[in-house]
C-alpha cells in the first residue's frame, strides 16, 4: 500500500485525502494538511514511484487510482479527495471508477485531457546531478540551477532527495518511460455526479475553455474557481488562498 502521512484531528468532518503531483510527495503538503486538520483527519499519500512508496515499472492512471482506492478502503471511506496535477488526474480516474469511495472532489490545476508539453527535462536535470558530491540539499540545488532556472522548482525537487543515501526518492527511469501516460488521460465512460471543484491558478493555462465540455461530461456537477496571482503550483504559491478555497468548498454543505 502507498506510504501515507496522517495528520490527526479533534474535528469530526469527513477525512481528506491529498494526492500530490509529478515529482512531489505527501511531505510537500504538510502545512496545508496541518491547517485543514482542524476540520477532520487529513491523509497525504506518496504516490507510486515517489517519496517512500513502492517503485514499479507501471505508472498508469488506472494503477494510481487503484492505489488510492486501497488507501481509502483502509480508512473505511468514503473521503473527500484533493488532487494536484498528476494527482488530480489520478483522483479523477478514482472518482470515475470507484465513485463510492469519493464524496467530494477537488482537482487542482489540471483537466481530464492530454497535454503536449513534456516534463522529461526535469528528469534529465535530476539525472545530471552528481550525487556523490552532494552533502546537503543546497549542493544539489546549485547543480540543478544549470538546467532549472526557477529557484522554487530547485527547492521542490530537492525535497525528494535522500541526501544521506545519495539517491532520489523518485523512480526516474519509470517516470521517464511512462511519461506519455502521465501527460495523457485514459478514455473514460460514465460520470462522477457528486460535487467537484476545478480550482486553477489564474496565471496557469492547464485548464482551458476548450477542456470544459469534457470536464462537464465526466463531472456534471463541476464548479470552477481561480486563485488570482497563482500559476500551476497554486498550493505552493498561494497556500492560504488555496486552503481557504478548499475549506469553503468542503464546508459548503456540511
Amino acid at each position: 500500500m502507498l506510504n501515507t502521512l496522517f495528520t490527526e484531528s479533534t474535528g469530526h468532518a469527513r477525512p481528506i485525502v491529498i494526492v500530490h503531483g509529478l515529482y512531489g510527495s505527501g511531505r510537500n503538503w504538510g502545512v496545508i494538511a496541518k491547517r485543514l486538520s482542524d476540520r477532520g483527519p487529513v491523509i497525504a499519500v506518496d504516490q507510486r514511484n515517489h517519496g517512500d512508496s513502492f517503485w514499479t515499472d507501471s505508472h498508469s492512471y488506472p494503477d494510481m487510482a487503484a492505489d488510492l482506492a486501497e488507501v481509502i478502503a483502509s480508512l473505511g471511506g468514503p473521503v473527500d479527495v484533493v488532487g494536484h496535477s498528476m494527482g488530480g488526474k489520478a483522483a479523477m480516474v478514482l472518482a470515475l471508477t470507484r465513485p463510492e469511495l469519493v464524496e467530494r472532489l477537488i482537482v487542482a490545476d489540471i483537466a481530464p485531457v492530454g497535454y503536449s508539453h513534456s516534463q522529461i527535462q526535469f528528469i534529465e536535470a535530476m539525472r545530471a546531478v552528481d550525487l556523490s558530491t552532494v552533502e546537503k540539499r543546497s549542493d544539489a540545488s546549485e547543480q540543478l540551477a544549470t538546467h532549472v532556472d526557477d529557484p522554487t522548482l530547485q527547492a521542490f525537487f530537492t525535497q525528494s532527495l535522500d541526501v544521506k543515501a545519495k539517491r532520489w526518492k523518485l523512480n526516474l527511469d519509470a517516470l521517464a518511460a511512462e511519461m506519455p501516460k502521465i501527460l495523457g488521460f485514459p478514455e473514460m465512460d460514465g460520470a462522477f455526479d457528486k460535487p467537484t471543484l476545478f480550482l486553477s491558478g489564474a496565471l496557469s493555462n492547464y485548464v482551458t475553455a476548450e477542456a470544459r465540455p469534457t470536464i462537464k461530461r465526466l463531472f456534471p456537477m463541476a464548479r470552477f474557481a481561480k486563485i488570482p496571482g497563482a500559476g500551476h503550483w497554486l498550493h505552493a504559491e498561494k497556500p492560504r488562498e488555496f486552503e481557504a478555497s478548499v475549506r469553503a468548498f468542503l464546508d459548503r454543505d456540511q
